[in-house]
């Protein structure tokens, strides 16, 4: 057989023939990078392998691969969700039918793994339209050297036209990344929507307006997040609380907003097996990154840095940020004290954690399981001197049970009775920072005096100037407010509300009171019971500790009293 016979590139109708009278089954591949490319779209696809198929005699019947949305330069046809499911049932067809080389591969590399493949299971590949016309590569027999070298051209072509279009985006990209307000057209950050702008292209604004099936606005989310992180909550309570109320997470709410399920496929490497999930969660880790992202305040970032102008000034994707610069690093700093010490431990369901100390060094001590086969058969808090890289002269533990029960008891006895209140802080006020900015404005401005050669521009510099100096004679004339804290009295106690708290609720009731108790090594004997002269517990927090001197010096009168 010849090349010619074997790579037909013709637009008359040319039958396939076989050794046998059975019609070749085929299927109609098609694929778009892009939902919304007209010019490529499924319908015409579609139109142009039933046509070459019929002119070839190839029964198409209802066997397709519908690839939509999928890019052919990051996936081989072997890892599309519809062709590679089709690639590993080879038995069911004998031919492959697509509109254009492109739609089927973008590399070299991918159209030789597909030869080789179509070799080994003797199949008809067939391109309905392209530069020559249509194309017609019969694997049923061993392509000849020429026929070879035209395949290997075109897979370099659809290569070389790839890596084209990749260099025109990214440029593209990257000079609109520059453009301030202007936003490129990807899925824009968290907390906003892309909106067109009169002049052309897009910008962001804030997406404050819940949407019917998409749940609350993510502008409500994130204040809801960030009010709950000043509660003094932490990521972890908060993504619980979050899909606890099945609030949408980021990915899931704009599937919803563009009509799409939740969910779909992540994780796996490629070529690997991906993992599909029905919904996305919200975790600790998606809340840090969210607070932590500059585009709450707006700035346009690139691979996780914010991108600036020629002056160093950062770009802007939108005129209405979320937060003010002042808002964002109050939440930043929260976040950084309250992760200062996670890295240390996990044992995060231990009552005692940060108050149990070790009497010989001084360190914290750690709560280890009870192992099954091991000769602990309980809990207990042991030193941890030498995970710091520390050495522990007379290292001590203690049953777990008998600290957490000694320590319950003698919190409940010293602050039981005490009122639990809250501090609240309501922020000041102070006008010298917008004096100063509006008065270098002013300044500025008075630079510009005498330039001006018309009668409009003169009275146009002279009512900017009159408006910067009695904006600088309102704010001189506001008083500065100093910041101050309030106490809102609760009505509980510290005894009801242990009742009702778990543990954290405890661990963090005796961390806000400085609870810290000091462990000696045990006696010969001790093992029966709690030696109570090996533990001291106190609360070290000011406030508490004279609250509990208060508290003390009523009983004893009462005592007293009683007595008498």
């Amino acid at each position: 057989m010849t090349a010619s016979s074997q790579v037909r590139r013709t637009k008359q109708p040319t039958r396939l023939t076989t050794s046998v009278t059975t019609q070749l089954r085929g299927v109609s591949c098609l694929r778009l990078s892009v939902l919304t490319d007209e010019t490529t779209s499924p319908e015409r696809q579609r139109a142009a392998n039933q046509g070459a198929a019929s002119a070839l005699g190839i029964d198409l019947g209802n066997r397709e691969a519908v690839d939509l949305g999928v890019s052919a330069s990051k996936t081989t046809p072997f890892e599309r969700p519809e062709l590679g499911a089709w690639l590993r049932r080879p038995d069911e067809f004998d031919a492959l039918v697509c509109w254009r080389f492109d739609r089927l591969v973008r590399s070299m590399q991918d159209m030789h793994d597909l030869s080789k493949w179509a070799r080994e299971h003797k199949k008809v590949v067939v391109f309905a339209e392209g530069p020559g016309g249509r194309l017609v590569l019969d694997f049923r027999n061993p392509l000849d050297p020429m026929a070879q070298l035209m395949v290997t051209l075109f897979a370099f072509a659809a290569e070389m036209e790839a890596q084209s279009i990749r260099e025109r985006v990214t440029s593209a990209q990257a000079a609109m990344r520059t453009m301030p307000f202007r936003w490129r057209g990807s899925r824009p950050p968290y907390g906003y929507v892309s909106v067109p702008l009169e002049s052309g292209g897009w910008t962001l604004t804030p997406a404050r307006e819940a949407v019917p099936d998409c749940g609350p606005s993510p502008v409500a989310v994130i204040e809801r997040i960030i009010a709950a992180i000043q509660r003094g909550e932490t990521v972890s309570a908060i993504a619980e609380k979050l899909n606890t109320d099945g609030i949408p997470s980021p990915r899931d709410w704009w599937s919803l907003l563009k009509g799409r399920e939740k969910g779909g496929k992540t994780g796996g490497t490629k070529g690997g097996k991906a993992v599909t999930r029905n919904q996305f969660r919200w975790t600790p880790g998606a809340i840090t990154k969210l607070l932590r992202s500059h585009s709450l305040i707006g700035w346009k970032t690139h691979q996780g840095n914010p991108v600036r102008d020629s002056d160093g000034k950062p770009v802007m994707a939108t005129s209405e940020p979320i937060l003010t610069r002042a808002e964002f690093d109050a939440v930043g700093a929260l976040m950084v004290s309250r992760s200062a010490n996670n890295s240390e431990r996990k044992d995060t369901n231990s009552l005692l954690l940060g108050v149990i100390h070790c009497f010989t060094c001084g360190g914290r001590m750690y709560l280890c399981r009870p192992t099954k086969n091991g000769a602990r058969i309980r809990g207990h808090y042991a030193c941890n001197a030498h995970a710091r890289g520390e050495r522990c002269e007379a290292p001590t533990n203690i049953r777990a049970d008998w600290a957490d029960d000694y320590v319950t008891r003698e919190f409940l006895r010293i602050l039981g009775g005490l009122e639990i209140t809250h501090t609240r802080t309501i922020p000041g006020y102070d006008p010298q920072p917008e004096i100063d900015a509006t008065l270098a404005e002013y300044e500025d401005h008075m630079n510009q005096q005498g330039r001006q050669r018309s009668n409009a521009a003169r009275a146009a510099w002279q009512r900017h100037a009159d408006a910067l100096d009695a904006r600088l004679a309102e704010l001189e004339s506001r008083e500065r407010i100093e910041p101050r804290t309030e106490e809102i009295r609760t009505g509980r106690t510290y005894a009801e509300m242990w009742i009702k708290a778990d543990t954290a609720g405890r661990r963090k009731m005796l961390t806000e009171a400085g609870a810290h108790l000091t462990v000696k090594r045990g006696t010969r004997g001790g093992w029966r019971s709690l030696d109570e002269r090996r533990v001291d517990f106190d609360v070290r927090e000011p406030f508490f500790g004279d609250a509990a001197a208060d508290l003390t010096a009523m009983a004893a009168e009462l005592e007293a009293n009683e007595g008498a």
